[in-house]
């Protein structure tokens, strides 16, 4: 299919931030009424954030495996439709809050229904979902195997992280690893099938977006949690010490985000012996993510030529120093296994002269924030007349306040540069930057659905160098009127953003 223009536009929001009366946003209604909405407003890109089961926090960026799916959105609405659950199933169902999601509550109502699914299916197997789970098993064994049996010994250590498990499995051979797995067979076997319906459900979905011309942009965080089965299978590709615990850990020195820095304390990266093995543990990752969505994202691009290393114990990230990634070795032979890359490159935060080198040397687009332009009075990298084409525009991320609450917090002067800069009162500073977004040569727009529908700061998704009460921000779709919609499909037609056939 050939377009006239290769501008584009897009909705960032995540999947459990969707209407749904079981507690959190799932794969099910209410994300293909959200597909219809993109289609009716004349957008092309869904950008999610990434799809992981979560772990303390509830954060996406911290998951128990990079290959996993999050099973608190799988459907089930659509367990009813595929006869995996019946009604009385779901009598009873729990009061939730509409607006934001108690994951606590959640878990402890969506997880016993997931297991009724399994025994549903045990006790009822039709030959074609027989079928279609021994296939997935098959094709996915290389990640879901180890996921599974992890899940399953973590459940059974009173999840405790697995360099806390018996010293047998927490540091296991090929032979204890078999004994734990015939010990653990039906919990192993549980893990496997919610998999399989999370990706079923899934790629459901992404057939539903694709025949709309909707295309979903995946994030890849460049870090991994340490309790996850990724760091447990894989200990030989992180700095470890004896013990098994993390002897350096990522972060980011202090910036706008955080005065101390932002402690993630990920384990980082063996570079050295993760080249020594072509990367492959890296490519696995890279490619079964693309088969999952359109485009990546890539968290923390930056790292890729230089991240910021914290000793393990540390009480903030101030005194890390900063070590050499992998560079352009990594994305060239990333290329020469994967082929070209449909990569979007996160290079915001303290950016040097050589991470652009990397990422203009590998033609990536980098990220524009139009907040981060308003932040001083002062000229920024990130004010609309000095975009370049190959970049990706938006109002604010996940992590920014919500437009109308970054506005409410800005200084007088810096609300005078906006309100000169935009020609405007102020009055709908969302709608400026929206405008602006759109009108940038950057060839991809994204606007979060919050400055969409016009929600203040009590209304954000993330606060950075929080580790609790994130990530629970809901919305429901009549909460964005006609007339916005109507709007939006104009300023996307105005600013050549509109898919249009040649």
């Amino acid at each position: 299919m050939r377009y006239k223009s290769n501008r584009r536009s897009g909705i960032l929001v995540h999947p459990t931030c969707f209407e749904s009366k079981h507690g959190i946003g799932d794969l099910g209604p209410g994300a293909y009424d959200f597909i219809d909405f993109l289609k009716n407003a004349n957008q092309s890109y869904w950008q999610i954030l990434p799809l992981g089961p979560t772990g303390y926090g509830d954060s996406p960026y911290h998951p128990f495996s990079s290959f996993a799916g999050q099973t608190l959105l799988i459907s089930l609405d659509l367990l009813l439709e595929d006869q995996l659950l019946t009604p009385d199933d779901l009598l009873g169902t729990a009061v939730f809050n509409t607006y934001e999601t108690d994951y606590d509550l959640v878990y402890d109502y969506k997880m016993p229904l997931l297991r009724k699914a399994f025994k549903h299916y045990q006790n009822n197997p039709s030959i074609d979902m027989t079928t279609a789970f021994n296939e997935f098993s098959k094709v996915e064994d290389y990640w879901l195997d180890d996921f599974a049996l992890f899940m399953a010994v973590f459940e059974n250590q009173g999840h405790k992280a697995w360099n806390e498990w018996s010293p047998e499995i927490a540091n296991y051979t090929p032979a204890s690893k078999a004994a734990w797995h015939t010990k653990l067979k039906y919990e192993v076997h549980y893990y496997k099938f919610v998999q399989f319906l999370f990706y079923k459900q899934w790629h459901e979905l992404k057939v539903y977006a694709n025949t709309n011309n909707i295309e979903i942009i995946g994030d890849v965080p460049i870090f991994v949690a340490y309790n996850s089965a990724d760091v447990w299978t894989n200990k030989h590709l992180f700095y470890l010490s004896e013990d098994g615990l993390p002897s350096e850990v990522a972060g980011v020195p202090p910036d706008y985000f955080a005065a101390e820095g932002q402690l993630w304390g990920n384990p980082l990266y063996n570079w050295d012996v993760c080249k020594s093995q072509e990367y492959v543990w890296w490519f696995s990752r890279i490619s079964h993510t693309l088969r999952c969505v359109d485009a990546l994202r890539i968290d923390h691009f930056r790292g890729f030529e230089s991240y910021w290393s914290v000793p393990y114990g540390a009480i903030n990230a101030i005194d890390g120093t900063w070590k050499t990634g992998p560079g352009v070795d990594f994305f060239i032979k990333l290329k020469e296994t994967l082929g070209d890359l449909p990569i979007i490159a996160e290079d915001l935060g303290i950016i040097t002269k050589e991470v652009v080198k990397l990422r203009d040397t590998l033609d990536l687009p980098g990220m524009n924030v139009l907040q981060f332009a308003f932040m001083d009075v002062g000229e920024s990298t990130h004010l609309p007349h000095n975009y370049k084409p190959n970049s990706v525009c938006y109002t604010g991320t996940h992590d920014n306040n919500t437009t109308i609450g970054w506005y409410s917090e800005l200084s007088d002067s810096c609300k005078d540069k906006f309100r000169r800069y935009f020609n405007t009162d102020g009055g709908s500073p969302q709608w400026d930057l929206i405008r602006g977004c759109l009108g940038s040569v950057s060839k991809i727009a994204i606007i979060p659905i919050q400055d969409i529908i016009g929600q203040d700061g009590s209304w954000r998704m993330n606060m950075p160098g929080t580790p609790t009460g994130n990530w629970r921000y809901r919305f429901k779709l009549n909460q964005i009127n006609e007339l916005t919609t109507v709007y939006l499909q104009s300023l996307t037609k105005l600013y050549g953003r509109n898919i249009e056939k040649v």
